[in-house]
């Protein structure tokens, strides 16, 4: 849901802060052959060939020198280029450049990677040259990938096996219409090549202390530009303050209950198009553009990383054109104890309304 040259960045900065190490760094390369989901009944002209991904990483492993690693079991993060081709030229190709976490289960049999980044649409919407890409309205995009692999290392000397399924998705947040992205199933294969003595490494295992904390009250603005899904009304900027108190049960876990107030200027403009385009549906032209929300959510930390989930419902609606229900799935990355800048995409159910760059304080 692009969600996101932030979240790229936020996610990329462990990359750079780790000190160098032979036996932390390993390389792989999947092969994927997928199905285009019919998620939107509006895209089915476009569901027909079977898309194909390679993905190139390259992989850090951690043992333990922090407390998130212990935490979430040790591990891995890195970086990866993906090429996505869907076999038609009405969705041309893909080329995304994502940051990941690996976290490992079953005696790290099991890996579940989450990858976040942007990317780039060869061949996007054009009212003249590409009218049946309703997917991608501009080039750039945000990109979102969730993978589950079985993988077992050296099997041969160096080179080892991944197999399993992802699930890649794609869209430019209602950066600009029309937007209804995609989502691709994907079986992928690949091959490991890890270097390391692993004989050498051993994880670091210390109890830690339990977290201690009074309730803490947030204070965020978020802002960014999106666009009407009728065509034509050009872009336009929102504003979002939000207010919330959070407690952090534990290192891992915060939950959160707060207010917003919306100030979106897209939406001003479609009222006034629709009152005049639709007359049967009695619109005001005047009607407040402005939206008032309350929402809880959740925060997984892991080190200075935040990833929140929140669920919101309007209690102040005068124009509606979307569910009262609403969602945003995002990033935060902490300065400090204080301070910490945030990217998130808000949703109404499947349909992204906004990527939304921002920045906070917590006292």
């Amino acid at each position: 849901m692009s969600r996101q040259i932030l979240l790229f960045l936020l996610l990329s900065v462990p990359i750079f802060a780790q000190e160098k190490n032979p036996n932390r760094d390993f390389y792989e390369v999947f092969y994927g052959y997928g199905t285009l989901l019919r998620h939107n009944t509006n895209i089915s002209h476009l569901v027909g060939a079977h898309p194909e991904i390679i993905t190139l990483s390259f992989n850090r492993k951690t043992f333990g020198e922090k407390l998130w690693q212990r935490q979430f079991n040790y591990p891995d993060w890195g970086v990866s280029f993906q090429y996505l081709d869907f076999r038609t030229e009405d969705l041309g190709r893909n080329y995304s450049a994502l940051a990941f976490y690996n976290f490992y289960f079953l005696k790290r049999k099991l890996r579940l990677q989450f990858a976040q980044g942007i990317s780039y649409n060869s061949n996007p919407f054009d009212l003249e040259s590409n009218p049946k890409n309703i997917a991608y309205g501009n080039h750039l995009l945000s990109a979102t990938t969730f993978a589950l692999l079985y993988t077992q290392p050296k099997i041969f000397k160096d080179f080892g096996l991944n197999i399993g399924m992802s699930l890649v998705h794609q869209s430019n947040g209602s950066l600009k219409a029309p937007n209804t992205g995609t989502n691709v199933f994907v079986l992928t294969v690949g091959m490991s090549y890890d270097p390391s003595d692993t004989g050498k490494v051993e994880y670091i295992e210390i109890e830690d202390e339990k977290v201690k904390e009074p309730v803490r009250w947030n204070f965020a603005v978020r802002g960014g530009i999106n666009s009407s899904d009728y065509f034509n009304l050009g872009q336009h900027p929102f504003l979002v303050l939000s207010g919330y108190a959070d407690k952090r049960l534990t290192y891992l876990s915060t939950v959160q209950l707060g207010a917003e107030v919306f100030f979106a200027e897209y939406l001003r403009e479609e009222i006034r198009y629709v009152s005049v385009a639709f007359p049967n549906r009695n619109i005001d032209p005047d009607t407040d553009y402005k939206r008032i929300g309350l929402f809880a959510g959740h925060e997984f930390r892991i080190g200075d990383l935040g990833i929140v989930t929140q669920l919101g419902y309007y209690v102040y609606y005068p124009y509606q054109n979307e569910s009262r229900l609403y969602s945003r799935v995002g990033g935060k990355y902490y300065f400090n104890k204080k301070w910490f800048g945030a990217l998130s995409i808000k949703s109404h159910g499947a349909n992204a309304e906004a990527i939304e760059l921002g920045f906070g304080v917590r006292i």
